[in-house]
């Protein structure tokens, strides 16, 4: 992975786009008490580049998302239990991200397996993280609903949750990581510093980027929210994994810069998100001047 790679596979925007040839995101995030996790996933989605941004999460953060985040439609909901009459249509968006502060109960297994079936049947991509993942270890049946065009993106402990559970048979979790790309045809970005992108072709990549200060709750969520964006905007699973994970260690570093490691929060890297992609358009220029 290098700037130059990754700016050759950043998108233009195009003059005359409008937020409905920009894509749709959708994402289900936030238990009560967890609102910060969709706040900072949406925030980061939005970020992205993104046409429209709908959320689907529960009641009592009405107010806090409608305050922290105007841009973003609200899907509100007690309990998820009317999550197949208030959610949009597959038709209606272009990605889902799953999982940052959902909870891990049989409501929110529910929930994963029906909007998991539903982006199965459309063919759509789909980014699983925090809770989606511990669901998935807790409950092996719902493995049975991955499909090639799903992103796991897992820190090292649920990592570990997801190599027993799939029975991947090695300590080593960039290994376990590869194996699971590689037996479930899917991708898995395993966070950390620094951040591993393990493909279903056996291809795994270390982002050369990141810091230690992004080792705060919250930094995960956003990432969750970036990928989200880019894929709801065209890119593939391939690209929005890779360009996702390189613009997240980019921001993170930027906010290093500025804050220093210790002082960082997560709503940081979201902050030096403009300064990350600022980089690579930089750089796509020149190149593009070079040939």
């Amino acid at each position: 992975m290098g700037v130059s790679e990754m700016a050759e596979m950043l998108k233009v925007r195009p003059d005359n786009a409008h937020k409905g040839t920009m894509g749709s995101a959708l994402l289900v995030a936030g238990n009560p008490g967890m609102a910060g996790c969709a706040v900072l996933a949406a925030e980061a989605c939005l970020r992205s580049g993104v046409g429209k941004l709908y959320v689907h999460t529960q009641e009592e953060n009405r107010i806090i998302l409608q305050t922290t985040v105007p841009e973003a439609c609200l899907f509100v909901d007690r309990m998820y239990l009317q999550m197949a009459a208030i959610a949009p249509s597959v038709n209606g968006y272009q990605a889902l991200g799953i999982g940052p502060g959902i909870g891990q109960g049989p409501l929110q297994q529910a929930i994963l397996t029906h909007y998991l079936t539903k982006q199965k049947f459309a063919g759509m991509p789909v980014v699983l993280d925090a809770d989606a993942l511990h669901l998935l270890s807790f409950n092996m049946r719902l493995s049975e609903v991955l499909y090639n065009r799903c992103i796991l993106t897992p820190h090292m402990g649920e990592m570990l949750a997801l190599s027993r559970a799939f029975s991947l048979g090695t300590p080593d979790m960039i290994r376990a990581a590869v194996n699971l790309a590689k037996a479930r045809g899917l991708i898995v970005v395993l966070k950390g510093h620094p951040t591993h992108i393990c493909m279903p072709n056996g291809e795994c990549f270390a982002c050369p980027r990141g810091n230690a200060g992004m080792a705060t709750a919250g930094s995960g969520d956003v990432l969750t929210g970036l990928i989200t964006g880019l894929l709801a905007q065209g890119y593939t699973v391939r690209e929005a994994a890779l360009l996702g994970v390189w613009l997240h260690a980019s921001a993170g570093d930027l906010a290093a810069r500025e804050l220093g490691q210790e002082c960082m929060l997560a709503r940081d890297i979201t902050r030096h998100l403009p300064g990350a992609f600022r980089e690579l358009h930089e750089q796509k220029k020149q190149i593009n001047q070079k040939i």
